[in-house]
C-alpha cells in the first residue's frame, strides 16, 4: 500500500497547528536580544526568562500571522519574481544557449575537456545567477555528444548535475539561495566569499575525477556502462547547437559588467536586495532592447520567468498557471 504524502502546504498548515497547540503545552519565555557592532541581531547567553504573563495564541492569530508573515517577507518574494522574470527574458534572447553550447562543441573531440568545461560552465551559471531547471534543454545535447564519443547517458547527466550541484552548494552570487539566506541570518551579502572560492578547484577536482573515471571505464568496455542494455535509434544524433550572434555578445557583455557592478555595489556601497532587484531589472531591460525584442514579447517572458521561479521556489506547490495571450507585437 502506498503513502500518499501531503500537499506541502497541507503540511505546512500541520506544522503551523501543531505550533499553536504546542503554545498552550510549553511555558513561554525569551532571551534577551542585542546588535552587535556589525548589526546582526544576536541572544544574550544566560538571559533566558519566563513569562508568567504570556497570552496563548488563539486560532484567529494563526490565520493572522500568515498575511502577516507575506508582508513581512515581501521584499524576499519580489526579489525572486523580479530575477526570474529577467532570467525568462536572458533565455529568450538565446544568450545563454548560445554561450553554453559552444563552449560544449568546442570540447566536444576532447572528452575530458568536454567533462571539465561542462562542469565549469554548469557550475559557474548556478553559483552567479541560480541557473537550474533551464538547463533541462541540454540534456539531449550532451547526450548526443557523448554517444558520439562512445560514452553514455549517465556521463553526460554526470557533467551536468555535478557541476550545477557544485554551482550550488558553493554559491557565489546565488540570488534565489545564497542572498536570501544571508538577509534572513542579517549577515553580510556575500560574505564568506572567499572562503567558497578556496573550496571550488577542490569540488571541481573531486567530481572532475568520479565522472571522468567512469568516462574512461566506458569508453574502454561499452559493456561497462549502467545502461549497455538499453539501446536508443537517435545513438548517432548530432547535436545542433545556436550560433553566437553580435547581440549575444553585446548581452554576454552587459552581464559581465552587472556581475562587477554587483560586486563593487555590495562590496562597497553595501546594496541589499531592493538595490539588486533594481540592477538586474535594469540589464533584463538592456538584454531585451539589445535582442530587438518587442515590448509585449519581454512583458511575456517576464511573467513566465517569474512564474517558473515561484514554481522552482515553492517546489511541490502547483504550478503557476499562466495562459499565453497574443503579444503585443502580433
Amino acid at each position: 500500500m502506498r503513502i500518499k504524502v501531503p500537499h506541502t502546504l497541507v503540511l505546512m498548515a500541520y506544522l503551523m497547528i501543531a505550533a499553536l497547540v504546542m503554545t498552550w503545552l510549553i511555558p513561554s519565555g525569551e532571551f534577551e536580544r542585542t546588535v552587535n557592532d556589525i548589526g546582526q541581531t544576536t541572544i544574550v547567553p544566560g538571559s533566558y526568562s519566563q513569562l508568567d504573563d504570556a497570552d496563548y495564541l488563539s486560532p484567529l492569530q494563526l490565520l493572522l500571522v500568515i498575511p502577516e508573515a507575506l508582508a513581512d517577507a515581501q521584499g524576499v518574494i519580489f526579489f525572486v519574481l523580479l530575477i526570474g522574470g529577467v532570467m525568462g527574458i536572458l533565455r529568450a534572447t538565446g544568450m545563454l544557449d548560445a554561450v553554453i553550447g559552444i563552449l560544449l562543441q568546442k570540447f566536444a573531440d576532447k572528452t575530458g575537456w568536454l567533462i571539465l568545461g561542462g562542469m565549469l560552465t554548469f557550475g559557474i551559471f548556478s553559483a552567479l545567477i541560480g541557473v537550474a531547471e533551464e538547463y533541462l534543454i541540454f540534456v539531449a545535447m550532451l547526450v548526443a555528444l557523448c554517444r558520439a564519443l562512445k560514452l553514455d547517458g549517465i556521463t553526460a547527466m554526470g557533467i551536468l548535475i555535478v557541476g550545477y550541484g557544485i554551482g550550488y552548494g558553493l554559491s557565489l552570487f546565488n540570488p534565489f539561495t545564497l542572498l536570501i539566506a544571508q538577509s534572513i541570518a542579517e549577515v553580510p551579502p556575500a560574505s564568506g566569499l572567499e572562503y567558497r572560492l578556496i573550496l571550488w578547484p577542490f569540488f571541481i577536482a573531486i567530481g572532475f575525477h568520479h565522472v571522468y573515471s567512469y568516462a574512461k571505464r566506458v569508453a574502454a568496455d561499452p559493456s561497462a556502462s549502467f545502461l549497455a542494455d538499453i539501446q536508443s535509434k537517435d545513438s548517432t544524433a548530432v547535436a545542433e547547437y545556436p550560433a553566437l550572434t553580435n547581440r549575444h555578445k553585446i548581452i554576454l557583455a552587459g552581464f559581465v559588467v552587472v556581475l562587477g557592478v554587483l560586486v563593487w555595489g555590495i562590496k562597497v556601497h553595501g546594496w541589499y536586495l531592493v538595490e539588486l532587484s533594481a540592477l538586474f531589472l535594469g540589464f533584463g531591460l538592456f538584454a531585451a532592447i539589445v535582442a530587438k525584442m518587442p515590448s509585449g514579447d519581454a512583458a511575456q517572458r517576464f511573467i513566465e520567468g517569474a512564474c517558473t521561479s515561484y514554481r522552482e521556489t515553492t517546489q511541490r506547490c502547483r504550478p503557476c498557471h499562466y495562459r499565453q495571450t497574443p503579444s503585443a507585437s502580433e
